[in-house]
């Protein structure tokens, strides 16, 4: 049965697309059957896997949508496999996600176990995978909410930064809400620095503070800045498929050997 990871942070640009995709992209070069699940409806894994979002005939909210209807176990498990698009990576494939799914955010207070809903959904085709790896909003709404409570554990990445630390605090306190609520197995499996600068005294700093409060948590791997990461989305594709040689290519790739180790 396959693992399911979340990528999740409600504090917005942290490199958390940028993890969840160039981590699940890793997974697949190492032989990982892997699965990405874009739930943020801004869609920046689907274009960052070189998926064109117009025209999509399924999506997510396609897949919530069938949830709600209420199908079988087999028309659901119909519904999500159809919705998978098979991406030119290795062993790499995605749920594509479109603004459209903002909508159905705000569809999900109407149904009564609504939280469960991705969860349904996924149960029907982890076993096909070894990985599933969701892409959560910066929020902490309805959607992420879903994601916590079909996820195994969760990868939070985060900026060295004391506004990080600070909402790093209000994300726990969430996790142990919906531990106690819709998922008793979840846990945070990592915590992954990113744009990481060593020669900064705040980065020692906030690296101190995490050690000491979170030290079992922490990646041995950090992320550092780089130009050609940062362009790789431009071209639709993974780090490691745009420039393998380049430093943090190699980074995704030990932070992707250091999952499988911790999950």
């Amino acid at each position: 049965m396959g693992k399911i990871i979340a990528f999740a942070n409600q504090k917005g640009g942290v490199g958390k697309t940028t993890s969840a995709v160039n981590t699940a992209a890793s997974l697949g070069l190492l032989g990982k059957r892997v699965l990405m699940v874009d739930l943020d409806p801004q869609g920046n894994t689907t274009s960052g896997l070189g998926v064109a979002k117009k025209g999509l005939r399924m999506s997510v909210k396609e897949v919530f949508g069938a949830v709600s209807s209420g199908l079988t176990e087999d028309k659901l498990r119909e519904a999500a496999e159809s919705s998978v698009i098979a991406t030119k990576f290795q062993n790499l494939s995605v749920i594509p996600a479109t603004i459209s799914l903002s909508g159905a955010e705000f569809d999900l207070f109407s149904y009564e176990g609504s939280q469960y809903f991705l969860k349904n959904a996924l149960d029907t085709v982890r076993d096909s995978y070894d990985y599933i790896v969701i892409d959560c909003p910066p929020s902490l709404g309805m959607l992420t909410v879903c994601a916590m409570a079909a996820c195994d554990g969760m990868v939070v990445p985060m900026q060295c930064e004391f506004y990080s630390l600070e909402g790093l605090s209000q994300l726990m306190i969430t996790v142990s809400r919906i531990r106690q609520r819709y998922n008793k197995n979840l846990d945070v499996t990592g915590i992954l620095l990113t744009m990481y600068n060593g020669r900064l005294l705040l980065t020692t700093q906030v690296v101190s503070e995490l050690k000491k409060h979170y030290g079992n948590k922490l990646f041995r791997t950090t992320i550092s800045r780089g130009v050609r990461l940062s362009e790789a989305p431009s071209f639709g594709m993974p780090i490691w498929y745009l420039d393998r040689n380049s430093k943090g290519a190699q980074e995704y790739m030990n932070v992707a050997r250091e999952l499988t180790d911790r999950i």
